[in-house]
């Protein structure tokens, strides 16, 4: 802007000079000496053109100035605008460079996590290393764990067969089916005595009548048995119950209370003060019938406890089996495992024999297996069923067991050889559940079993054929139990009805 002033005072000075300089001249001009001749006043004119040319690039000037000034001012403006942008520019960067900073904080701080995440990865690592070197060994020691019990079988099994080559040559020297029978006669003559005197005992009827229809349970009746040497009939059922009835008039007697679980089995000591409930709550609960109340309750499996027994020698001894793939051995008095024996099969049915000191197991993988509960060994085993055995009733002297499978089948083996001695088939009846109760009657003299379809088949063991079946359940039958007293026969199906038969 001072530039542009001090172009506009020259100008003006100039054209002030030039006026003052050419003023003389047109004043001599003007003067008598114009006559001189035309040569003075081309002069003049030329002079005046000069003039007028001089005036005119004052006027160009002046007008270049104007747009010169003009860009100026808009020049000024622009300049002003940038440096608003520049101010604002800053402002932006500084924000940047503040948010800059705080992000190479976030990624210090990040960076260090993530160098933390390593360290505890590597340690993890290191930890999972340690672990599979440990399961390795374990591996090992199992796989040489199994070498060594496929060693004990195969020792097992040679001693076996030595005691079945006694076993034979022992019986071949029994010549003739008189002195086979007469043994017989002699060993099944024996009267099994009691804690409380001697057993009980008449002749067995069939039934055929329904006497009563109780509903017991919600959810399904799995299980009943009878009192010894009495009509009283014990239940248990999915609804975590234990109940006793009068089967005489059909009326509830007392109800035990505690379950935890749906009750799978019961047993009753022979002096019947005590009732045992086998439940899925993994445990065994005992109870005073007397008070009502809970004695012990028995824990140790780890799965569903599906079987249970007592001594038929002692009320304090008790053999329980579980989905754990284990039978354990109690003590009722003191209300603790003794033994526990190991199986490869899970075990659905027990049944002491009649000397106390083995028992016989009935498994899923369809074996009948016979165990030493002193030793924990066993002592024999033989394939009963095609599919998994469901139930094992022993008869009166002992001799004979009965066994039914998923397979429909229902054999009676003798205890003292594990032979079997009859087969008993259904007409279309099919075993329920995986727990489905058969049982014997008290003179050995039938079997009942109840089928899918509702309906309970009585076979004569003589001829092994269907002398009767009872309808009156609209449901799977689950159990069955015959009262020692001859009569009556009690049957309980997935509704959780009763039916006595008589």
């Amino acid at each position: 802007m001072e530039a542009i002033k001090h172009a506009l005072k020259a100008l003006r000075k100039r054209h002030l000079l030039e006026e003052g300089a050419h003023s003389p001249a047109i004043v001599a001009l003007s003067r008598p000496i114009m006559s001189q001749g035309s040569e003075w006043k081309e002069k003049a004119e030329n002079l005046e053109v000069e003039l007028q040319q001089c005036y005119k690039a004052q006027s160009r000037l002046s007008e270049q100035l104007v747009v010169e000034v003009a860009e100026s001012r808009a020049s000024k403006a622009l300049a002003q605008e940038k440096e608003s942008m520049i101010s604002e520019l800053q402002n932006e960067l500084s924000q940047a460079r503040d948010e800059c900073s705080g992000l190479a904080a976030a990624l210090e701080e990040k960076s260090k996590a993530l160098e933390l995440l390593i360290s505890e990865h590597q340690e993890v690592k290191e930890q999972l290393e340690a672990a599979n070197l440990r399961a390795e060994n374990a591996l090992a020691e199992n796989k040489m764990l199994i070498d060594r019990w496929m060693l004990e079988k195969m020792k097992d099994a040679e001693r076996l067969n030595e005691a079945n080559a006694i076993y034979e040559d022992m019986l071949g020297r029994l010549k003739g089916e008189q002195i086979q029978l007469l043994a017989h006669q002699q060993v099944d003559g024996v009267v099994r005595q009691s804690e409380e005197g001697a057993e009980y005992y008449v002749e067995s009827t069939i039934p055929s009548a329904c006497k009563q229809r109780i509903p017991a349970h919600e959810g399904g009746c799995s299980s009943i048995l009878f009192e010894y040497n009495s009509s009283r009939l014990v239940s248990g059922g999915h609804d975590k119950a234990v109940k006793m009835w009068d089967t005489n008039t059909g009326s509830l007697t007392r109800t035990l209370y505690g379950c935890l679980g749906t009750v799978l089995d019961i047993c009753i000591t022979h002096d019947n003060k005590s009732v045992i409930a086998a439940s899925s709550s993994n445990n065994l609960y005992v109870w005073d019938v007397s008070s009502g109340r809970v004695r012990h309750t028995l824990t140790g499996h780890v799965d569903k406890v599906c079987a249970v027994d007592v001594s038929k020698v002692s009320n304090r001894s008790v053999v329980s089996a579980a989905y754990d793939r284990t039978i354990k051995v109690w003590d009722l008095q003191k209300g603790y495992c003794v033994n526990t024996l190991l199986s490869h099969s899970n075990c659905n049915a027990l049944s002491f024999s009649m000397d106390g000191q083995t028992v016989c197991s009935g498994h899923v993988d369809g074996n009948l297996r016979l165990w030493d509960i002193q030793t924990g060994k066993l002592l024999s085993e033989i394939a009963a069923h095609s599919y998994a055995v469901t139930s094992l009733s022993l008869s009166r002297n002992g001799n004979v067991i009965l066994s039914s499978g998923r397979d429909n089948l229902h054999n009676l083996f003798d205890m003292r050889s594990l032979e079997i001695c009859a087969t008993l088939r259904g007409n279309g009846g099919r075993v329920s559940s995986n727990w489905s109760r058969s049982c014997m009657s008290p003179d050995d003299g039938y079997v009942a079993a109840g089928s899918v379809d509702g309906s309970v088949h009585i076979w004569s063991v003589s001829n092994a054929k269907i002398v009767s079946t009872l309808k009156e359940h609209t449901s799977s039958v689950l159990c069955c139990s015959w009262s020692n007293l001859g009569k009556p026969l009690a049957t309980s199906d997935k509704n959780g009805n009763i039916c006595v038969w008589s």
